[in-house]
């Protein structure tokens, strides 16, 4: 349910009610009742029908054929503040975050869709991460892994996430840089049916101008990663520089651009497509999707919150769990909103 303090549980209710969710899929959400009831009640939506407990998801083995709620039980309704960011919540979200990855290592539910987190709230809690990206990674024992945010505008791939400005040269490589590249070529392949085309972004301003801006990281491990990749036969260009990347002309010509860092690729991607993007984690032995945005806390439980993220994450996961699924009336297992 993301955390219950802010848009997440609001988010749910709309999904389960979403027509075109229901054409492919059969979401399953990963939270507390009881605040989807709260929810429901204070916004003016429709509460869930089917509730689901410990037990009869076990039994059921996740064949779930109408949309429901597992309850989780991991937050009182009445101890969440909406808009308030707590430990409670945090440790709430990190329950159903869980509780979603369990299940899909499992096979219960073809695909992981989440709700947005809060890192504070996460921190409150006293869980040693930074975002979903890195939970994921971690708790599936993905070798490699990387964010990318897609849309029928514009694609980004992250090099490096959540970590400040100046940590990012020295989290950079040839290594990283190619596995992002692959990865991404990887999953763009799926999605679009093709080999793909890919820019990569410089570091610096103008791409350091060779040399004269920053500590010459275009040359020591961007270009080098660009040579290594068409090598083995992809489709890229780069680096260039990312002042001008993504000009309409070149987005015209790009299935997605390889970014540097969180903001390089984030702040063209959310100016363009900030309500339908979808967070895909790549690398992973199981498919996750999410919304790009966040919390929300100062709109939590009004009835204004957006759903169109969360509907496009969903039926994403679906095209990438089950190839077929475009031609589908529904799943033979659920997607997981793990809201």
């Amino acid at each position: 349910m993301g955390d219950p303090a802010g848009v997440g549980p609001e988010l749910c209710l709309r999904l389960l009610q979403d027509a075109d969710v229901a054409r492919l899929a059969t979401p399953v959400v990963f939270g507390d009742a009881g605040v989807l009831r709260r929810v429901a009640r204070q916004c003016g939506l429709a509460p869930p029908v089917r509730i689901i407990g410990a037990a009869e998801w076990q039994m059921a083995g996740g064949k779930i054929r109408e949309p429901a709620v597992w309850d989780l039980g991991a937050v009182a309704a009445d101890a969440v503040q909406p808009g308030v960011v707590s430990a409670a919540t945090g440790r709430a979200a990190y329950r159903y975050i869980e509780a979603a990855i369990a299940a899909a290592l499992a096979g219960q539910v073809a695909a992981v869709a989440t709700a947005p987190i809060h890192k504070e709230a996460l921190h409150a809690a006293g869980i040693p991460f930074p975002g979903h990206t890195e939970i994921f990674a971690a708790q599936t024992g993905a070798a490699r892994s990387c964010m990318m945010l897609t849309s029928s505008q514009i694609t980004c791939s992250l090099v490096t996430t959540h970590v400040g400005y100046r940590e990012v040269p020295r989290l950079l490589s040839v290594e990283r840089i190619v596995e992002v590249i692959e990865l991404t070529a990887e999953a763009m392949r799926r999605i679009r049916g093709r080999p793909p085309k890919m820019v990569v972004c410089g570091l610096n301003p103008h791409a350091g101008e060779h040399g004269l801006f920053g500590e010459n990281e275009e040359d020591r491990w961007i270009a080098p990663a660009v040579a290594a990749a068409r090598q083995r036969g992809l489709e890229v260009e780069g680096p260039l520089p990312p002042d001008t990347a993504f000009v309409p002309a070149r987005r015209l010509t790009t299935d997605a651009f390889v970014c540097m860092y969180h903001d390089q690729g984030l702040i063209p991607l959310k100016a363009l497509a900030f309500d339908t993007a979808v967070n895909v984690t790549l690398g992973l032995p199981i498919v996750r999707t999410s919304v790009d945005h966040g919390t929300a806390l100062d709109i939590a439980w009004t009835g204004r919150a957006q759903v169109s993220s969360l509907v496009q994450a969903v039926l994403l996961a679906a095209r990438l769990a089950v190839p077929s699924a475009r031609d589908q009336a529904s799943l033979e297992q659920p997607v997981s909103a793990d809201m």
